[in-house]
């Protein structure tokens, strides 16, 4: 009886070192969860009324309990790499469902998708076209490396004081006599294939609060439009605000452009002549310079011409309980009966940890001097339960020595 009793603790013994030595082996591997023995003892069956007297059969392996504690965030400045600090699981296809995992060593594939090492692709929720995302979908990340498309200017938006002290001047307008208008605005605009032109607002004076605004680009006539102000220095007409000119035939092979100035806030004061705040749409073609990922998770690709994209919002899951997610290796989990449904959501809401791009969780068995603890603690149970053997064997062996003789 005491053999098998102590062959049981031999046995737990020998899993508990085994699972150990597991998490200690895993000690510096990213989002890893380690795990941990669980016993109970085993009685055998007995009469009605003799459990008092029963001594037990020994130890079983109840559980092998993973362990989600959190671990520590360390920085890799790796813009790709990810790390949750608090509840929730990335989540990753790898081709038959979802999978998820705490691991957010991710890279860029050659096809531009964002991918574990063993080609896992991250999910995320897809932008909806109105400045949010799809909660109800989930699609697979990619990063948008081509160019960003350039835009025509189409409005230029102005915030001018013209003098109300000026005089009308005395010749016909003309872009090469600068005593025949009172003040000159250049702004810099772009054509549908993203070139670059210079615009030129000529403002002239042409009587009592009324002025012209002649506007040319590349030294093309794109017309004249009249404005004036009431006797408060406030602009009185148009009354939109608004100064639409023709359109200007460039002779480059791209659209003709066609712009509008916003003069709402412009003015005449007494004060001198200031150009004020100046703005224009439009933008040339841009090149992909960064990827930033927020603490909400939103990817955003940003473009050489200050333009930007956002590419998708980071899911994340959780589970009602953690601790029943059947192991896949890898640092990869799938759902089961025991963990219930995945809950999504995304960072930072609800009970949904914050996401920190650039930086890796690593593993929570990194400290491996509680490690070796156990690990000792697991040696003296063995050693305990084979000395149980030892001297079971040789008090055998003294009794069968005495019935022989």
């Amino acid at each position: 009886m005491a053999l098998n009793t102590a062959l049981t603790g031999i046995n737990a013994a020998q899993t508990d070192l085994n699972v150990i030595a597991n998490n200690i082996a895993n000690a510096n591997t990213a989002g890893f969860k380690g795990s941990r023995a669980e016993f109970a003892d085993v009685y055998a069956v007995t009469g009605l009324n003799l459990n008092s007297t029963a001594t037990g059969s020994g130890v079983r392996t109840q559980d092998v309990a993973q362990q989600f504690g959190q671990g520590d965030i360390e920085t890799t400045n790796n813009s790709l790499d990810m790390a949750i600090s608090g509840n929730g699981f990335f989540v990753v296809n790898d081709g038959s469902g979802p999978v998820y995992t705490r691991a957010g060593a991710f890279q860029k594939s050659a096809d531009d998708y964002v991918e574990t090492s063993a080609g896992a692709k991250l999910q995320v929720y897809p932008p909806n076209g109105i400045g949010g995302f799809d909660t109800s979908t989930l699609t697979d990340l990619k990063l948008v490396s081509s160019q960003s498309n350039a835009t025509a200017t189409s409005l230029i938006t102005l915030n001018s004081n013209l003098p109300a002290s000026a005089t009308v001047p005395a010749t016909a307008f003309s872009t090469s006599d600068a005593t025949s208008f009172n003040a000159a605005t250049p702004v810099t605009v772009y054509d549908s294939q993203g070139g670059s032109h210079q615009a030129t607002i000529y403002y002239v004076k042409t009587g009592t609060n009324a002025w012209d605004a002649h506007l040319y680009v590349d030294g093309n006539n794109a017309g004249t439009q009249s404005m004036t102000f009431d006797t408060s220095g406030n602009l009185a007409t148009p009354a939109n605000g608004t100064l639409a000119f023709g359109a200007v035939n460039l002779g480059n092979g791209s659209n003709p452009l066609t712009l509008s100035l916003n003069i709402t806030n412009s003015t005449q004061f007494g004060t001198d002549f200031a150009a004020g705040s100046i703005e224009q749409n439009g933008f040339e073609a841009g090149t992909l310079s960064n990827i930033d990922i927020d603490s909400k998770g939103v990817v955003t690709a940003y473009y050489s011409n200050n333009q930007s994209t956002q590419l998708g919002q980071i899911a994340i899951a959780n589970f009602s309980n953690v601790q029943g997610l059947r192991q896949l290796g890898s640092t990869n989990w799938a759902a089961s009966g025991d963990s219930g449904v995945a809950q999504m959501g995304t960072a930072g809401t609800g009970t949904f940890g914050s996401l920190q791009s650039g930086a890796l969780e690593t593993s929570n068995t990194a400290d491996t001097t509680a490690q070796l603890v156990n690990m000792i603690k697991a040696q003296r149970n063995y050693q305990a339960n084979a000395q149980v053997l030892s001297t079971d064997s040789t008090l055998a062996n003294t009794l069968f020595s005495a019935v022989s003789r």
